[in-house]
């Protein structure tokens, strides 16, 4: 089992992103993606919906393994 900030981190790094890269396509601070990484906070649920989209998964793959 995995912890919701690895999951993003592993996603935005398959996609060669940057934090700054991810944080400008969903419209979020590169701050916010980092705190989500080290799992200081958790995405409000608009934001998870914008990293699904943008990844292409459900999200039962997004949540998968957490």
């Amino acid at each position: 089992m995995i912890r919701l900030g690895d999951k993003i981190k592993e996603l935005r790094l398959e996609r060669e992103l940057s934090q700054t890269q991810l944080a400008k396509i969903i419209g979020v601070s590169q701050k916010a993606i980092d705190y989500w990484e080290r799992n200081v906070n958790e995405p409000k649920a608009n934001y998870i919906i914008a990293l699904v989209k943008f990844f292409e998964i459900s999200y039962d793959e997004f949540f998968a393994d957490i």
